[in-house]
């Protein structure tokens, strides 16, 4: 797992942490200065900003000579998504019913683009490739929002499906997904925040880091389960290490709740987002 994670998903972090669903904007200093305690320079930080502007991830708004920047509904609803994945599906799927659900596709060879963004955004949604054209993910599976927004509702197909009795699941998993990868990325996760866990002081950081801290254990946490489609638990590997991995998130989140906190008190400056 890349243990640096992109100056965008840190500021994905950070505004699903500190504006979703507040009605402030924050101003540009405070997300330079907390950037900067997670070892972001300040030109990448206003280079994020500027390019999640022009992408329509947030809105800019000019308060005397200061700059703010807040949620857009398109950013919003990333976030809900982000937040839905990590404090409420989880990282063990111990709750399949035995659904799948199927997606068909085809696209002109000269759609490329297209192509890449659909495998993306069915990557996120769970699905796995379980031939060229053919892709699955378990349970039932929205894509329609994916599909529209992608324009694609001519080229797609989707089923929901059981698997004959007799079928070897975990074989058809292990085709379809890479474990071993996913693994690593469990255990190297946990390897490096366990420390953190086990000896609460361990880091020294005055408590302005403990939020930049907290920033990074969030976002490399996403990174991870952000590629783990949650298979169902009885069909993985006797000692499939998400539950350890997720036990170690949650653990170091709590023990910088505090200080975080007390962090965003004194180093943020919001102001309410516009009616």
């Amino acid at each position: 797992m890349d243990n640096a994670p992109r100056p965008q998903s840190l500021m994905l972090t950070f505004l699903g942490d500190q504006v979703l669903g507040r009605g402030v904007c924050v101003y540009s200093g405070s997300v330079i200065e907390v950037f900067a305690r997670a070892g972001v320079g300040e030109h990448a930080t206003r280079s994020t900003l500027t390019r999640m502007v022009g992408r329509g991830l947030l809105l800019r708004r000019r308060e005397g000579r200061r700059t703010y920047f807040g949620l857009t509904e398109r950013s919003e609803a990333i976030l809900r998504d982000g937040e839905q994945r990590i404090w409420k599906g989880g990282a063990v799927n111990r709750d399949w019913d035995g659904t799948w659900s199927l997606l068909g596709f085809s696209l002109p060879e000269s759609w490329q683009r297209r192509r890449h963004d659909l495998r993306s955004q069915l990557t996120w949604a769970g699905f796995g490739p379980l031939f060229s054209g053919l892709w699955i993910a378990p349970g039932e599976v929205d894509v329609s929002g994916i599909v529209a927004e992608l324009g694609l509702a001519a080229h797609v197909k989707v089923f929901r499906a059981r698997a004959d009795i007799g079928m070897d699941i975990a074989e058809m998993i292990n085709d379809t997904w890479d474990l071993a990868e996913l693994a690593d990325d469990y255990r190297a996760f946990d390897d490096a925040w366990r420390p953190l866990r086990e000896r609460p002081g361990a880091s020294g950081k005055p408590p302005e880091d403990a939020l930049a801290l907290r920033l990074r254990l969030s976002t490399e946490w996403l990174q991870v389960i952000r590629s783990d489609p949650r298979l169902p638990v009885q069909h993985l590997p006797a000692d499939w290490p998400a539950a350890p991995a997720e036990e170690t998130f949650r653990a170091v989140h709590a023990r910088l709740d505090a200080p975080a906190r007390e962090a965003a008190r004194r180093v943020l400056e919001t102001v309410p987002a516009e009616a």
